[in-house]
């Protein structure tokens, strides 16, 4: 196991800036080609890896990594490049750095075949190891992202609407201007605010941003629009779930852009969840552990 693992029982202290608190989770940092990664940990079992969206991090799963973990599974969450406590040797994105990232943890920690579940940019490095690596993955969970394989249509182009912002991102603003309306249907307090925006006080974090939107997620959208994933097939068993005030993704236009999925995928359901928008996990949290509990049991 060629891990270089730094204990974490309790406080946060020993982190800098200090974690935000979550009980339960061990912490180590996972040397991959030019970073060092911070992975959280929790749990004994068959291995989920929780693969968080922007601009969150592994803290994104406190609230559903434990009550996963409490039926018997090992879950693993990584602070992907260019967020939380990872740190980078040189700055610099390409379109798949975060999926070769995963593979090397997973290798680090001596992990075969893993259950999946990823949140917004999360989504990408996952949808990419699913395509190239399908043998790694049992089955999936995606979150308020579409599938790879989506039928364009004007209607979802709300769904982008950030990223203009986000390409001309200039530090230090802050990214807790994304935790709002229409993203979120309830309101986070400033504890839970603090704790998502705390890697901001890394200048590396801030600075990475524009550099994570042109190197990695403008490429993959631009391969999303002009159909790349539409001639391949999506193996590993995946539902994809969304929020019912997420709306750019409706139900009707979810149904939609999917509805060649018989030809695009072997395993494919939608879930929508009521009371929730684009940050699903914060806004039902509950919702998303019983989906995916009873997705990686039905298909793994």
């Amino acid at each position: 196991m060629d891990a270089d693992a730094v204990p974490h029982d309790t406080g946060q202290q020993e982190w800098s800036p200090p974690l935000p608190p979550a009980p339960g989770f061990a912490h180590r940092m996972v040397r991959t080609p030019g970073a060092r990664c911070h992975v959280a940990e929790i749990g004994e079992g068959d291995p989920v890896l929780l693969l968080h969206g922007f601009p969150e991090h592994w803290w994104q799963w406190r609230l559903i990594a434990p009550r996963i973990a409490a039926h018997g599974y090992r879950v693993i969450c990584p602070d992907l490049r260019g967020s939380g406590w990872t740190e980078t040797d040189a700055p610099g994105m390409h379109r798949t750095i975060q999926r070769d990232d995963v593979l090397a943890i997973l290798d680090a920690l001596g992990v075969g075949r893993v259950h999946v579940m990823s949140h917004d940019m999360g989504a990408i490095s996952a949808m990419q190891l699913a395509y190239a690596h399908p043998d790694r993955i049992r089955s999936m969970v995606q979150l308020s992202v579409p599938p790879g394989f989506l039928e364009f249509t004007p209607r979802i182009i709300p769904a982008f609407a950030h990223m203009p912002a986000l390409l001309m991102h200039r530090p230090p603003r802050s990214m807790g201007y994304l935790f709002a309306a229409p993203y979120i249907s309830h309101p986070l307090s400033a504890d839970v605010l603090d704790g998502y925006l705390a890697p901001e006080r890394r200048p590396e974090v801030l600075q990475n941003v524009r550099a994570l939107y042109r190197g990695m997620v403008i490429p993959e959208v631009v391969r999303l629009v002009r159909g790349d994933y539409k001639r391949m097939r999506l193996q590993p068993p995946t539902l994809f779930v969304f929020g019912r005030e997420d709306r750019p993704f409706s139900e009707a236009n979810v149904r939609r852009i999917s509805r060649h999925h018989d030809r695009c995928a072997e395993r494919f359901e939608l879930a929508f969840v009521d009371d929730a928008a684009h940050f699903i996990t914060d806004d039902a949290p509950d919702a998303v552990v019983d989906l995916a509990l009873e997705w990686f049991a039905r298909e793994g």
